[in-house]
């Protein structure tokens, strides 16, 4: 039994309709999955937010939160070849709500940054990397390709934080174990512009807003690689893109299933019931 076999440079072999080919993709190395407790984490505002802060005091809520940015650093470890240490930094967006008093309510916007740390497997790699930028002005030196070093890439996912609780600290209170890893000065101005915040300030006699904010994450590192594959080629669809003409809201409406589900947890389809009896 004869098998086909072939390498990058020779441009792959076809057999019935399929095409051994190679492809230059990231391999992922390594991964992991986690879920982290960042509990009391500095929630940084602007000059009217603190103001805010000082005169509702507790009665201060969060809306919402969710993540604006992701700074990302990868550093190899010492003495643990092909190990990497990968940081993130969350620029997490706060949404907040105090009262003001008589019933009424004011919205502003805070800024809270959390860190996470892993070490994950990346392999070794001691080669250059130049790619051409087709994009780039050919007339003008060094803007014809892109050099990358033989660091891997970390790749970090997330969902938007969960909210787990607040509080608002006085200034004569020092009993708070906060989790902070920056201060108002360490926040780029590009993330302030995003959400609205002018003037960060960190006032010594104002009050203080802190969050627990609960995040689910995965990271992977990866790597270029060429890979050889089996693929088919592209057909062109059978199927026809048909636009519905409009037709009135009740003939939409009885169309769609019954959601018997959502009503009770406990009811039986009558299917089921005639299988009992």
């Amino acid at each position: 039994m004869s098998e086909n076999r072939c390498s990058c440079g020779s441009g792959g072999t076809s057999s019935g309709g399929r095409d051994t080919v190679c492809i230059d993709t990231n391999r992922v190395l390594d991964s992991c999955r986690d879920r982290d407790c960042y509990e009391n984490a500095r929630v940084y505002v602007g000059q009217a937010g603190q103001e805010l802060l000082d005169h509702a005091g507790c009665t201060v809520r969060v809306v919402c939160a969710n993540i604006l940015w992701t700074y990302i650093s990868v550093d190899q470890i010492q003495f643990n070849r092909g190990f990497y240490q990968i940081t993130a930094r969350f620029y997490v967006h706060v949404k907040l709500e105090a009262c003001v008093g008589l019933g009424r309510s004011q919205c502003f916007d805070g800024i809270a940054v959390v860190e996470k740390t892993v070490v994950l497997y990346g392999g070794e790699g001691n080669v250059s990397i130049f790619k051409s930028d087709p994009e780039a002005n050919r007339c003008a030196p060094w803007t014809g390709s892109h050099r990358s070093n033989s660091l891997p890439t970390a790749v970090v996912e997330t969902v938007e934080p969960v909210v787990l609780g607040s509080t608002v600290v006085e200034p004569n209170c020092c009993s708070c174990a906060c989790y902070t890893c920056c201060s108002a000065n360490d926040i780029p101005q590009e993330i302030t512009d995003q959400c609205g915040v002018d003037n960060l300030c960190d006032p010594d006699n104002g009050n203080r807003l802190y969050v627990s904010l609960g995040l689910f994450t995965v990271f992977r590192i990866e790597r270029p690689a060429q890979l050889l594959v089996t693929a088919t080629d592209y057909c062109v669809p059978d199927k026809e893109c048909v636009c519905d003409e409009p037709s009135s809201p009740c003939n939409l409406f009885r169309n769609m299933a019954f959601p018997t589900s959502e009503f009770s947890a406990g009811c039986r389809s009558s299917e089921e019931n005639g299988k009992k009896h």
